[in-house]
């Protein structure tokens, strides 16, 4: 007998026409998470073929329930297949226009079932939908004057001195042309979250006398474009966090509580993947256990953040020109690796990190003292990130072992490789915290850390 295996997020089976209402459930269910998948009818819940009696009119009666009962329309490949003899129908379907309804009811797909969706969980679809597709490129009434000229020509020199934005002479209009944020003289709303002089996006920060939002001892609300409240957000944590100094024979070495790569990483990914003109705001919260990082956007309720730092997903990425750029001037390193260098970083530190996923947004936490006394309702994340090297990473890594001594310069001679190339590639090495540097630029060496 022949055997199809296990039902699948992508995939379901109906022992025959019988089940025509609970397969609509299915179909759309896969559409709302995955936008594709098949259904077979003639096929056990354990994947073994049964086959079924198939007449001139079964095809059509399958293509006239689909029709009737799944909004938005589908329009469903329905063939008849024989397998070993049996004859069974294969429905494949794809869509999106989500989220898609059958009779009426909204479902998601969980591994191999059908879950009716929430009025909290609809709602956020349809957000979700509306945002993704429309949001970011809406054109505003704002124009080349409501620009900060001051911060688009410092993200210019960023985006060119490491190499991701080419050289090609700068002007305020050419530039917001070419990143795609202007249009007809009018900035749409990335381009104005990101670069907008007239306070665009909220930024709240407070310092607070316990763990519970409570009792305050410092408050303070910034409005300012993205490329600006980044550093904003990381000044103030770097001025409220503790610092230990390490004093070696010539040096003295100021260390953060926190690895200060990690904070950005997160302030970062806070900005990149916020759902902006809803009046949500940004926050950052200091507590004497914890430091707080609140975005105001929902985490992919099927992920979690530790789903990003030990599996290969794909970036989902909400706001796709504001993470790129960003990008462009390195405040993002790659896509989809972010997670995965805090963590690391953070396990280097023996900094333990935690996260918050509620209906309407996100907090990446920072725990602070006793890693032990973590704050209530909240999933800690494991500290068993990979640490992974790219080639050149990995070449340099290799070298740093036998040589400790080397200069960026005698590296690059030594691997045929460009200046610039090997820093990125030491800058990834020290970030990742494998490596470090002891002692003066001109004196020193690398001590591998990892």
């Amino acid at each position: 007998m022949i055997n199809f295996g296990h039902e699948t997020e992508e995939l379901e089976f109906k022992k025959s026409t019988n089940e025509l209402r609970e397969a609509m459930k299915d179909i759309v269910a896969i559409l709302n998470k995955h936008e594709k998948g098949v259904l077979y009818f003639g096929v056990a819940p354990n994947g073994d073929v049964k086959g079924l009696q198939i007449v001139e009119s079964t095809l059509r009666d399958v293509s006239r329930v689909v029709y009737e009962s799944i909004k938005p329309q589908v329009y469903p490949q329905i063939q008849k297949v024989t397998i070993d003899g049996c004859d069974i129908i294969e429905v494949k379907f794809s869509g999106k226009n989500k989220p898609y309804s059958a009779y009426g009811k909204y479902y998601v797909r969980v591994a191999d079932e059908s879950k009716e969706l929430t009025p909290s969980e609809l709602k956020d679809m349809m957000l979700e939908k509306e945002y993704s597709e429309h949001w970011e490129q809406f054109v505003t009434d704002y124009t080349l004057k409501d620009v900060d000229e001051a911060a688009l020509k410092e993200f210019y020199d960023h985006a060119t001195a490491c190499g991701r934005l080419l050289d090609d002479g700068y002007s305020v209009e050419k530039l917001l042309n070419k990143l795609g944020l202007l249009k007809n003289g009018k900035l749409n709303n990335a381009g104005y979250v990101l670069f907008g002089n007239n306070g665009p996006v909220t930024l709240k920060m407070a310092v607070f006398a316990s763990d519970e939002k409570l009792t305050f001892l410092d408050i303070n609300r910034t409005e300012d474009n993205i490329f600006r409240l980044v550093d904003v957000a990381l000044t103030y944590v770097k001025k409220n966090i503790r610092w230990r100094a390490e004093i070696g024979s010539v040096t003295r070495e100021e260390i953060p509580e926190i690895p200060l790569r990690a904070l950005r990483e997160i302030v970062i990914n806070s900005f990149a993947h916020a759902e902006y003109g809803t009046g949500s705001q940004h926050e950052i919260d200091i507590h004497p256990g914890k430091v707080v990082i609140y975005n105001p956007g929902t985490f992919p309720p099927e992920y979690s953040p530790e789903d990003f730092a030990t599996k290969n997903l794909p970036s989902i990425i909400r706001n796709e020109l504001i993470a790129k750029t960003l990008y462009l001037c390195h405040d993002i390193e790659s896509f989809g690796s972010g997670f995965k260098r805090v963590y690391n970083l953070c396990r280097a530190e023996n900094v333990v990190c935690a996260y918050e996923k509620t209906p309407i947004g996100f907090s990446f936490i920072f725990l602070r003292n006793n890693p032990n006394d973590k704050p209530n309702n909240v999933t800690t994340v494991k500290q068993n990130a990979p640490v992974i090297l790219t080639k050149t990473e990995k070449t340099v890594y290799d070298l740093l072992k036998a040589q400790p001594n080397l200069t960026r310069e005698e590296i690059a001679i030594e691997i045929s490789k460009s200046a610039k190339t090997i820093q990125r590639a030491l800058d990834g090495l020290k970030e990742k915290g494998v490596i470090s540097r002891v002692g003066t630029t001109r004196n020193g060496y690398w001590q591998i850390t990892n």
